[in-house]
């Protein structure tokens, strides 16, 4: 084959390529349609399902015969997506009505995995089998497979709004849908209210739909808000945990808040967050009613009980559950779906508009190819009554014919030349006789004992029922009310059969209001050591062990368990952190690194200063940098909630060196990192803002910094000691500010 090269720009032809790749991922993988609200690879299972006669009465077969049998006939993709489409559903959690049957481990809802395909086995369930197989081949198209050699249905004929009923979720390129799952009996009362009436609106709509009705149960805490979703097509949805009070039955039993039902979102591994997350409030003390947690969850539903204190709070302890756990979260609402091949974002009446054209569609095929199949019916049983009347010139022609075609010529044409009769009258009556090709065919298979009378009799009566049929049929296809009516039947049908009762509550819920600062106030120790790994401990512990904490860590503050810790770097950034946000530790606990607190980078920045939020107020702090820039700073600068901001201003090179409480210094000490030392007032330093750049402190020569600040008051030491030398600090020279200063001699 001879060599081809085109030539063209490679931007345009990465874009075409990543667009073909979007489109391709969009409406062939990741977005139902929106016309059975299935993606193509559940599609697909279903229908081989289907294929291999796996009905809700026969017994189940292997996961990994239907998962290869849809991979190698119509799914060419990996084995792992068909089987988890499979598991997904069958799991009753996840799907408003489950359209498979799982005989095994399908996985449960504290997010266990289901079992490897080769371990369980499947088959539909009745659901899927009467409302989204049924008269598959009356309705639907159908389309080549990946190969060609085989064909699969372009849609399947669900008969119900799947897209509402069981919702929808997927993750495309650039796009995502996320459809929340809904109640059968208030989706088919809102269909037929839309069929009467098309031009209600959203809000009247609601009055039968009500709102979604989720597997796992729970509270939607934000009602106000569906009408605007359900017109729009997007928004946000509050769920929220169902709790009850079990009292104590006798005096020594504790009272108990039982959680029942959980919010649809904790379904997989958000129950075990939510059960750490509630501990953790436990052991910070922010929920001291809290005395023990139990997950006595089962196959027979959620149970997470929390035992209480004698005369516990309840709606605070609820209000501090909703407020810091996922037992409130939010599920975000994309009503995306495919529509004639492109993604669209319906509202409420646009899903059911493109339900209700897509049943047109299906039953106008369906009523056509029955109407076709009573004429034929008709055609044949006229024939048959007819025959019936002149069966003795029937038998004549019979016996007189020398083969099948002679006789089937004389049926059909009168043509009674080949033909040998008794008597020219039979001859005669012979050739009048004019049945059609189907009534000759039906005639010379039709069986000696039809002709009894009973059976002409029978012949009769279904000769009439199939005249009903066909004025039916023709009512249905000429008559959109008489359509409308077979679809509302229908509809009520399911409904009777298959509907249940509502799962989920709807109201609006009172806001959970949690003021922090309403949490038992009390003293505790923040404790880091070198490393920046931080804890809190009680205060009791402290006092038992003051002086080995002390001696193991840098940083030890006694503080309120309400307060934050506040971290000055040489970078010149302040950092806080909640103590609330500090997990509370034991003596000998390692803690947890101050970096994965807050946004403290322990490779780009070094701590200099570590205090607590309460001891800034009203005190004035000495902040000097490595090129010697000196300024004090009220504490009251530092009043922000913000977790990190500058606490400085420094010029490119420049470094933060020493933070330090100035209010009981009158003098300050500078030294150099070439031993130059300077003495003078403190209140030659100006007091500025905290984004000032400062005053210069000392006349550093070139290459040297300022290495070490020292503060001179009535109870500070006065000796330090340099290069193994004492330095008195007291009798230093006393200079003035911006000085050279004096060397000491070593």
């Amino acid at each position: 084959m001879a060599e081809k090269i085109i030539k063209t720009e490679y931007s345009e032809e990465m874009q075409k390529s990543y667009m073909n790749y979007s489109m391709s991922v969009i409406t062939a993988r990741a977005i139902p349609d929106a016309r059975d609200g299935l993606k193509p690879v559940q599609r697909r299972v279903l229908y081989d399902m289907s294929e291999l006669h796996l009905g809700h009465d026969k017994p189940h077969r292997k996961s990994a015969r239907i998962v290869g049998d849809t991979m190698g006939k119509y799914h060419p993709h990996g084995d792992s997506s068909i089987y988890e489409t499979l598991v997904v559903m069958s799991q009753v959690f996840k799907k408003g009505m489950p359209l498979v049957n799982g005989h095994g481990n399908f996985g449960s809802i504290e997010g266990d995995g289901a079992a490897a395909m080769r371990y369980t086995e499947a088959r539909l369930e009745k659901f899927a089998e009467e409302v989204y197989l049924k008269d598959l081949d009356k309705t639907v198209n159908f389309v080549p497979n990946y190969d060609e050699t085989e064909k699969e249905p372009e849609v399947l004929p669900v008969r119900v709004p799947n897209l509402l009923i069981n919702g929808a979720e997927g993750i495309a390129v650039g796009m995502s849908t996320s459809i929340p799952p809904h109640n059968l009996g208030e989706v088919v009362d809102t269909v037929q209210a839309f069929i009467d009436n098309p031009e209600l609106r959203t809000e009247e709509l609601l009055g039968h739909l009500h709102g979604p009705d989720f597997p796992t149960g729970g509270i939607i805490a934000n009602k106000k808000d569906l009408a605007s979703i359900y017109e729009t097509g997007s928004g946000k949805i509050k769920l929220r945990a169902k709790m009850e009070v079990e009292l104590g039955k006798r005096k020594a039993d504790k009272d108990k808040l039982v959680i029942t039902e959980i919010p649809y979102t904790m379904i997989g591994a958000g129950i075990n967050k939510c059960l750490m997350d509630i501990a953790e409030l436990v052991e910070s003390k922010k929920l001291t009613d809290v005395v023990d947690i139990s997950n006595q969850s089962n196959k027979e539903g959620i149970r997470i009980v929390l035992e209480l204190r004698k005369d516990a709070d309840v709606e605070k302890i609820r209000n501090i559950l909703y407020k810091k756990t996922k037992l409130e979260d939010t599920y975000g609402v994309n009503m995306l779906a495919i529509v004639k091949g492109r993604p669209e974002t319906l509202n409420l009446r646009g899903i059911l508009k493109n339900y209700l054209d897509f049943q047109y569609e299906n039953n106008t095929r369906k009523y056509r190819v029955l109407l076709e199949k009573e004429l034929e019916k008709k055609e044949i049983q006229e024939g048959l009554i007819r025959a019936c009347d002149v069966i003795d010139l029937i038998i004549a022609v019979l016996r007189g014919s020398r083969n099948l075609k002679d006789a089937r010529a004389c049926l059909i044409n009168g043509d009674t030349s080949a033909i040998r009769f008794k008597t020219p009258e039979l001859e005669e009556d012979a050739g009048k006789l004019r049945f059609t090709e189907k009534q000759a065919s039906a005639i010379l298979e039709m069986r000696l004992y039809k002709l009894i009378g009973l059976e002409i009799l029978a012949l009769e009566k279904e000769h009439r029922e199939t005249l009903r049929k066909i004025k039916e049929y023709e009512k249905i296809l000429s008559d959109k009310g008489t359509m409308d009516q077979v679809i509302k039947e229908d509809l009520a049908a399911i409904k009777r059969e298959f509907a249940c009762p509502r799962r989920t509550l709807i109201e609006d819920g009172k806001e959970a209001v949690y003021d922090e600062s309403a949490v038992e106030v009390r003293e505790v120790v923040f404790v880091m050591d070198r490393f920046g790994y931080s804890r809190i401990v009680d205060r009791s512990t402290y006092d038992r062990n003051r002086e080995t904490i002390e001696n193991e860590n840098p940083h030890v503050i006694c503080c309120l368990n309400t307060d934050r810790i506040c971290l000055f770097t040489d970078a010149g950034v302040l950092h806080q952190v909640k103590v609330t946000d500090i997990p509370l530790g034991k003596l000998r606990d390692k803690g947890t690194p101050i970096d994965n607190l807050c946004k403290f980078d322990g490779t780009k920045e070094q701590t200099v200063f570590v205090t607590n939020a309460s001891s800034l107020q009203g005190k004035l702090f000495l902040f000097a940098t490595r090129d010697a820039m000196l300024k004090r700073v009220p504490g009251e600068e530092f009043e922000t909630n913000n977790r990190m901001v500058a606490a400085t201003k420094l010029q490119e090179g420049d470094s933060l060196v020493s933070v330090q409480p100035a209010d009981e210094a009158s003098e300050v000490v500078l030294q150099t990192d070439n031993g130059v030392f300077l003495r003078f007032a403190m209140d030659e330093i100006s007091v500025q803002k905290k984004n000032a750049r400062g005053v210069r402190g000392i006349k550093l020569g070139r290459g040297e910094a300022l290495e070490q600040v020292y503060l001179l008051g009535a109870n500070t030491e006065s000796v330090i000691t340099y290069k193994e030398k004492q330095v008195h600090l007291n009798r230093l020279k006393q200079g003035r500010r911006d000085g050279k200063g004096n060397k000491v001699r070593l």
